[in-house]
């Protein structure tokens, strides 16, 4: 779906930030922020998990003020007024985590997805977000970990509460000696140093990543496949996808799916490939995972496109979407009070005799590998927007069709 020009951020304009008492807050959420040092190909590399309330998302095209861009919407939010993650035409990548230790009044967060899209619209890079956030100090009802990266090679993280903001940034040996910064639901520079939330899944997406740099393995395969969809509950030191099932089917295997990296509120996942250099800001890839990660594959999409598919959007829901909330429900069939965050690990490992996991895996490879051998060619050259559409289109109208092969009896 494509905004008019600046429609969404003329709204906007006309109430500073006043949009967000109508907006999903946004909840608890898992991310890693990586410059080119961590990375093996030298380019940054930003994912997020987003857990919320708000099952059902989107992708859009919004024009901004000053430049166009892709994000990933509430689906109630067809204008893009409220940006949960997104990236813009210069390459410019935005996402963040709740951080309610940074809270400042009743209505701390209520514009950590409204400054967002103001940033996507108007930044071309770090420089020009960290000027932003430092005009609205003071003016802005913010409780935010922001993550950020862009064509220059940069990729930060500013802690940002209502007055002020705290910047970490990749580069600095200090704050990131392998390159990379993780974040959940907590600031390190709030002023209770036990706040906030999120903290064993920032444990083992700390592991993650540590293990994932030192085998310089820090791509988006790696993230997509394996921390995306991670089910391991760091504190209790589980591994339901290697412990053995039940031999009775009346008696499955089920985890409480909370305290993990893909939680059972996990909406979607975003990861940004970077650009090598500013002058192929253009390349800057947002690979969505429109679904609960266990739920669905990944599809690549750039901001060059100037629009977003069809299967990934839509006036109400995203066909793609729906069909991974349709999957989720089949993995989570106890619909009963207090019962509903719980797994059924049984039917997500035996499900068609394989499982669920392998299916989505050999869809997802498919779609990896054709996205390699297209921006190896557009290294050399981009082509317009229409023929970058076309090609994201094709693989969201395939990932569609192949979903509902792969798991027939999933949307009947």
């Amino acid at each position: 779906m494509t905004v008019p020009v600046n429609k969404a951020i003329k709204v906007f304009a006309l109430s500073a930030f006043g949009l967000g008492l109508f907006i999903s807050y946004g909840q608890p959420c898992t991310v890693i922020v990586a410059s080119g040092k961590a990375t093996p190909d030298g380019k940054p590399l930003m994912w997020k998990n987003r857990d919320t309330s708000a099952l059902e998302n989107k992708m859009v095209y919004v024009r901004g003020l000053r430049y166009g861009f892709i994000g990933l919407v509430d689906a109630t939010d067809s204008a893009g007024r409220s940006v949960w993650a997104g990236v813009n035409d210069r390459g410019f990548a935005i996402l963040n985590t709740l951080s309610s230790d940074l809270g400042e009044g009743e209505k701390a967060a209520a514009e950590n997805g409204t400054l967002m899209t103001r940033a996507l619209g108007e930044c071309p890079n770090i420089a020009a977000f960290e000027s932003l956030l430092t005009q609205t100090n003071g003016q802005r009802q913010t409780a935010s970990n922001f993550c950020v990266i862009d064509a220059e090679g940069n990729a930060c993280v500013f802690e940002t509460a209502r007055s002020g903001f705290a910047k970490f940034d990749t580069q600095d040996p200090r704050v990131a000696p392998f390159g990379y910064i993780v974040r959940t639901n907590y600031a390190y520079s709030a002023a209770g140093k036990a706040g906030g939330g999120g903290y064993i899944r920032f444990e083992r997406a700390s592991k993650l990543a540590q293990t994932a740099v030192a085998e310089r393995n820090l791509t988006p395969k790696f993230v997509l496949q394996s921390a995306a969809r991670d089910l391991v509950n760091e504190k209790l030191l589980s591994d339901p996808l290697g412990a053995p099932l039940p031999r009775d089917p009346a008696t499955p295997l089920h985890i409480l799916a909370n305290d993990t990296v893909n939680r059972s509120a996990t909406a979607s996942a975003v990861l940004f490939h970077g650009a090598a250099s500013p002058e192929k800001s253009a390349l800057t890839t947002m690979w969505v995972l429109l679904g609960q990660p266990v739920t669905t594959a990944a599809v690549p999409l750039w901001a060059a496109a100037e629009k977003v598919p069809a299967a990934l959007s839509g006036p109400k829901t995203a066909p793609v979407n729906d069909f991974a909330r349709a999957l989720a429900s089949y993995l989570y069939p106890d619909r009963r009070a207090g019962l509903t965050p719980y797994m059924n690990v049984t039917r997500l490992r035996t499900y068609g005799g394989e499982g669920v996991l392998p299916k989505l895996f050999r869809i997802e490879d498919a779609i990896l590998e054709n996205t390699r051998l297209a921006l190896k060619e557009w290294e050399n050259s981009l082509p317009g927007a229409s023929k970058v559409f076309e090609f994201e289109d094709g693989l969201a109208t395939g990932l569609l069709n192949s979903l509902r092969e792969a798991f027939p009896d999933i949307l009947r």
